[in-house]
């Protein structure tokens, strides 16, 4: 399929089909659980299959992985081919859902990279928090605002079905919000901001946990799922709660600079001269070491310039100089 798309064919064609990773998702779903064969799919179909088949295999065993089995699936995220990792979406989720299985985190590390699009090294308020989640709104040929990976296979079609299966279990990922582990709680809040939360059903749980969270860096993590969920399905009152959150002095840094983030990813207006003077203060060296810790952040990041700092820059102060254009400068 993609040789010949590249070569100009009708990707409509196929459509639905057996090289169409959102149909085969979606055939099965409804039998979603920890035992279901991997050769149930048929990864050959998709650029990489083989190697991801696998990675997921070793993710779901009891024995040790190693370390290739979640770079296999980082990595191929990273390189913009992300089909047949999208396919390993929903042998994961068992996994993670599962408090007991040795590789819990592994899987939870793998799970969001599918259901996510052009973010590596993004900081800007326009693009920062992007969010296309309904799986729907993509255009059935494939011709969306994601264009293609570099398989040639839509990358649409990874991104819808990587989140259509987050969607639809949504109920076993839910819980992760409230799980012992902190690191838990921040990575499944970063794969529970790309569910389709037409009912509400995240941005609630998020607010629970918020609420109730007392550790710096999740509130943090939190805050920015919320902002995610809601560029993606608008909600004004959750715009003027990040608001205040950014606003109030009492809240932890970490949590009020995520608000601040999230608050402006939400509005087009001028930068108020209180955010910042709020952002510029709080945002020193160590607390953006520190809050690499958080997927966004991670992610935000350039050479030599963690994603806070860089998220700062582009959305604050547009105009000085970037790190990473000076770096590469100085090799040439």
């Amino acid at each position: 399929m993609c040789r010949e798309v590249a070569d100009g064919a009708d990707l409509a064609l196929f459509a639905g089909g057996c090289f169409d990773v959102r149909a085969v998702v979606a055939g099965i779903l409804p039998e979603l659980r920890r035992d279901l064969p991997l050769d149930a799919v048929p990864w050959g179909n998709f650029p990489h299959g083989p190697d991801v088949r696998k990675a997921v295999a070793a993710l779901r065993a009891d024995g040790e992985p190693g370390e290739d089995a979640p770079r296999v699936l980082w990595s191929l995220c990273a390189n913009d081919s992300r089909a047949a990792a999208a396919l390993a979406v929903p042998f994961l989720i068992p996994v993670v859902a599962d408090p007991d299985h040795p590789h819990r985190a592994a899987a939870l590390d793998a799970l969001p990279g599918p259901a996510r699009a052009r973010h590596l090294g993004v900081a800007s308020r326009a693009e920062f928090l992007l969010h296309r989640t309904d799986p729907a709104r993509h255009a059935p040929d494939g011709h969306d605002d994601y264009g293609y990976e570099v398989t040639a296979y839509p990358a649409g079609w990874s991104v819808a079905a990587a989140r259509t299966a987050i969607t639809a279990n949504t109920p076993a990922l839910v819980p992760l919000l409230n799980d012992p582990d902190p690191a838990v709680r921040v990575d499944a809040s970063y794969v529970l901001a790309t569910a389709a939360d037409l009912d509400r059903v995240v941005r609630t749980a998020l607010a629970g946990g918020f609420a109730a969270e007392r550790d710096p860096m999740v509130r943090a993590a939190f805050a920015l799922a919320t902002a995610e969920i809601t560029r993606a399905h608008p909600h004004p009152p959750t715009v003027a709660w990040l608001r205040e959150r950014w606003r109030d002095e009492a809240e932890v840094p970490e949590a009020r600079l995520a608000a601040a983030i999230g608050w402006l990813c939400l509005t087009d207006g001028p930068v108020p001269e209180e955010l910042r003077r709020t952002v510029d203060a709080l945002a020193d060296d160590e607390r953006a070491h520190a809050m690499e810790a958080l997927p966004w952040m991670s992610a935000a990041s350039g050479t030599g310039e963690p994603g806070l700092l860089r998220c700062r820059r582009c959305m604050l102060h547009p105009d000085g100089p970037d790190p990473e254009t000076i770096f590469w400068n100085s090799l040439f």
